[in-house]
C-alpha cells in the first residue's frame, strides 16, 4: 500500500436526497479503496469528519476508512430546511454512502450522535434479516440521553461565534469541550482547525447554525417517544457491539451503559478514566481498544 494512503485522506463526495431536492455529504476516505474492509466513522452533534484522523491513520493499515461529514457539517452541504437535521436524514445519508461505497458489510465507529445514526442504521435489515452493520461502536451514547447533557449542548449550539484568529477560537472550543478529555496544545489545535471556516477578514465555525432547530423544537413529549424509539431499536440489534464511555460523562450515565451491557446485542463496556463526554479515540489505549474490537474474530 502507498505510504501516502495511510497518512491522508481523499475529500468525496456523494450526492443524497432530502424533501428538497438533493445536498452533498462530504467523505473522508482513507487507506485502499479497493478494500473490502469497510469502517465509517461518524462524528458528533457539532463535529466533522476529520475528528478520526488519529484513528483512521491506525486503522487505515487493515480497513478502509471513511469518515463523512455529516449534511451541515464540514465541507458538506447545508439543507435549506433546517428540520431535516434529523437523524432519519442521516441514517438515509449513510445508506446512500454505503451504496457509494459498494460496501456490502461494514462496521461503524460513532461518537455521540454519529452512535444514534449507526444504531438507526444497524436496526434495518433486508428480507434476508441482514444488515449493513457487521460491528458496532457506540462512543459515549445509547438510547438514553441525559437532559443535564442537552441543556449543556443546547446552551451553546448554533451560537453564529467568530474569532480574530485560531488560537482564540480554539480557546473558545476548549470552553465547551473540556469532556474530551486532557489534550496538548498541538494535538488541540489539530483537532480545531477542521472546525473552523474563513468568512473574510474573521474565523466562524464550519456547521450551520441553523443544526439547533430541530433540538430547540423538542418538547418532553417528543423526548420521551425518541427515547422509547431509540431502546426498541437496540433492542433489536444482533450486531457485536462496543460501547465507550467516559468516566465521568454527562450525557451517558452508568445506569443506561449498564442496562445496554444486559439488553439487546449486550455490548461489551469500556471506560475510560479522567474524560467526559466524549472519548475522541486519538489515545493509544483509545485506538487500541477500538482497533482490536474490529479485528477480533
Amino acid at each position: 500500500m502507498n505510504a501516502d494512503l495511510q497518512t491522508l485522506p481523499a475529500l468525496k463526495h456523494v450526492h443524497c436526497v432530502d424533501m428538497q431536492g438533493l445536498h452533498r455529504m462530504a467523505y473522508w476516505e482513507w487507506g485502499d479503496a479497493l478494500n473490502p474492509r469497510v469502517v465509517v466513522c461518524v462524528h458528533g452533534l457539532s463535529r466533522q469528519g476529520r475528528d478520526f484522523d488519529a484513528l483512521a491513520r491506525v486503522l487505515c493499515k487493515d480497513f478502509r476508512v471513511v469518515c463523512p461529514d455529516v449534511v451541515g457539517r464540514g465541507q458538506s452541504d447545508w439543507l435549506v430546511d433546517p428540520m431535516g437535521y434529523q437523524v432519519p436524514t442521516y441514517v438515509a445519508d449513510m445508506v446512500t454512502l454505503a451504496a457509494r461505497l459498494n460496501a456490502q458489510r461494514l462496521d461503524w465507529v460513532g461518537t455521540s450522535m454519529g452512535g444514534l445514526i449507526g444504531m438507526g442504521l444497524a436496526s434495518l435489515s433486508d428480507r434476508a434479516g441482514n444488515s449493513l452493520v457487521h460491528r458496532l461502536v457506540l462512543n459515549d451514547v445509547g438510547p438514553t440521553v441525559e437532559p443535564v447533557a442537552i441543556e449543556r449542548i443546547a446552551s451553546y449550539l448554533g451560537a453564529d461565534k467568530t474569532f480574530a484568529n485560531e488560537d482564540e477560537a480554539a480557546d473558545y472550543l476548549w470552553s465547551i469541550s473540556q469532556g474530551f478529555g486532557p489534550h496538548t496544545r498541538e494535538r488541540w489545535m489539530e483537532l480545531t482547525r477542521p472546525q473552523l471556516r474563513a468568512r473574510g477578514d474573521v474565523i466562524g465555525m464550519h456547521y450551520d447554525p441553523a443544526i439547533a432547530v430541530p433540538i430547540r423544537a423538542v418538547t418532553p413529549q417528543l423526548a420521551a417517544a425518541g427515547q422509547a424509539l431509540l431502546w426498541q431499536r437496540y433492542d433489536s440489534l444482533r450486531c457485536p457491539t462496543l460501547l465507550l464511555r467516559g468516566a465521568e460523562s454527562d450525557l451517558l450515565s452508568r445506569e443506561t451503559a449498564k442496562a445496554m451491557t444486559e439488553r439487546g446485542p449486550r455490548a461489551r463496556c469500556v471506560e475510560f478514566e479522567g474524560i467526559g463526554h466524549a472519548p475522541m479515540l486519538g489515545t493509544p489505549q483509545q485506538i487500541a481498544v477500538v482497533r482490536d474490537f474490529l479485528l477480533s474474530p
